[in-house]
């Protein structure tokens, strides 16, 4: 950002333009006052161009402040996007965790299952080798026997008819358990293989659709990992682009009290060019008076003349001693090392340069230096200058700004945190004056005072700021 004009020239007129007692004019004293009044019209000029850059800069900055608001508002949208995906895949991952727990108790259920089967089995095994051995017993004594034929004999012999009907029910009985037998062997076999088959398929079935929900798990917990990282993504941009708008807002008020310095200066040229052209008007007034003077001094020289020479002489002496002085203005400045006095009392807390602001914990540029002063301590001018602000400054509380001329170079310093301010825009102060008092207002973390010198004109960038120890005495 470009500078704000120093109010040197202004100073030095508001100081020094005081009408007194003027005893001769010259024509160099007018001409010098309309160069000034040339310059103060110059200044002005600068200061309304400035003033509507300053405007242009201002427009610019809210631009950029809706492009991040609204850059903004679409980040915070994909947050709540994400936001609302993470809790959908932990919802789904619970899902997925519950039923993998419901498979892994039924596998628990399967395995306890296959634990009774194989009892089950070993006792199926145990009946089936009992028939066997029954059934061998059985086949070894028809075939020793000779087979059916035997049942017939056993039939044939019957003694009587109720002795035919025992035996023949005997017969029966005797092939029907045989056959039940045979049946019985057939049936447990089959369930043995039947249900080895389904407890096998139930486990391989469990298994795969635990691997199954395995997999899913997997790709739940990738998908979330993925969102993690672009919610992290999405909040960093979020806090850079909050970090962004604080640090526009900020510049853009620095340019609002810019514009409010650069009205006050332009205030104070104007008041000045005032004055001046005031000035010029009462030394053309003297100038006309003291020429109709010297008229009549002539006039009164020459009949005088004709009267006697030593009156002439006397006269034309006298004419002479009272037209050679002339009227000057200079204004008082320190010199040496140390051009402003410290302005109030106490030791220094925190030094000019970049540092992690104690607030913000950014870092930036601690454009002054801190003088640790309790509330209510006496602040005083550094140096003689004029006042081109006094009142309540962003982040700064409560402020004076004084504009000063020293040793031909223009100077301002600004006093922040004050508890209380004892002057006012426009004022003409004295170094060592009291303008008010230290304190704790605006961006601070503890009652002192933030001093500032700035070479030239102050300016929201404070790119000429300069460190106030090398200047102070």
């Amino acid at each position: 950002m470009k500078k704000i004009f120093s109010f040197g020239m202004t100073t030095v007129l508001v100081l020094s333009l005081s009408i007194g007692t003027v005893t001769s004019v010259s024509a160099e004293s007018i001409n010098g006052l309309n160069d000034k009044i040339n310059d103060l019209e110059k200044e002005k000029q600068e200061l309304n161009d400035k003033q509507g850059s300053l405007s242009s800069d201002k427009e610019n900055t809210q631009s950029k402040i809706n492009e991040n608001l609204n850059e903004q508002s679409s980040v915070e949208k994909e947050i709540q996007n994400i936001d609302e995906k993470l809790n959908n895949t932990k919802n789904k991952i619970s899902t997925k965790e519950n039923e993998i727990t419901e498979t892994n108790n039924r596998i628990d259920e399967l395995k306890n299952r296959i634990v009774e089967l194989k009892e089950e089995i070993k006792v199926l095994k145990e009946r089936i080798k009992k028939r066997n051995e029954l059934l061998k017993d059985r086949l070894r004594a028809i075939q020793q026997n000779g087979g059916n034929m035997k049942y017939i004999e056993v039939i044939l012999g019957s003694q009587s008819f109720g002795d035919f009907i025992s035996r023949s029910s005997a017969v029966n009985a005797i092939m029907d358990q045989d056959k039940s037998i045979m049946e019985e062997q057939e049936a447990d076999k089959l369930s043995l293989e039947k249900n080895k088959a389904e407890v096998e398929n139930s486990k391989k079935e469990v298994e795969a659709k635990k691997a199954s929900l395995v997999d899913q798990k997997k790709e739940l917990v990738a998908l979330k990992g993925d969102l993690n990282s672009q919610m992290k993504e999405r909040e960093s941009l979020m806090a850079k682009l909050e970090e962004e708008h604080s640090d526009l807002e900020e510049y853009k008020v620095s340019i609002e009290d810019e514009q409010e310095i650069l009205a006050a200066q332009a205030s104070a040229v104007e008041k000045a060019k005032r004055l001046a052209e005031s000035e010029k008007g009462k030394l053309e007034q003297l100038a006309k008076e003291e020429a109709a003077r010297k008229e009549r001094e002539r006039k009164a020289a020459a009949e005088a003349k004709s009267k006697s020479s030593s009156s002439q002489s006397s006269s034309s002496s006298s004419s002479n001693s009272n037209s050679g002085s002339s009227a000057s203005a200079s204004s008082s400045s320190n010199s040496g090392g140390g051009i402003f006095i410290w302005p109030a009392a106490g030791p220094k807390t925190s030094d000019y340069g970049y540092r992690i602001h104690p607030i913000y914990g950014t870092k930036k540029l601690h454009a002054g230096m801190d003088i640790g002063a309790g509330t209510g301590t006496t602040l005083k001018a550094a140096a003689s200058g004029v006042v081109i602000r006094a009142g309540w400054m962003n982040g700064y509380g409560n402020t004076i700004m004084i504009s000063h001329s020293i040793n031909g170079t223009n100077y301002t310093t600004l006093y922040a945190h004050l508890s209380r301010i004892s002057t006012s825009a426009g004022a003409v102060v004295s170094q060592g004056q009291t303008i008010g008092a230290t304190g704790n207002t605006g961006g601070s973390t503890g009652p002192h005072l933030h001093f500032e010198v700035h070479k030239g004109g102050w300016n929201a960038s404070k790119s000429n700021s300069v460190n106030p120890l090398n200047y102070l005495n």
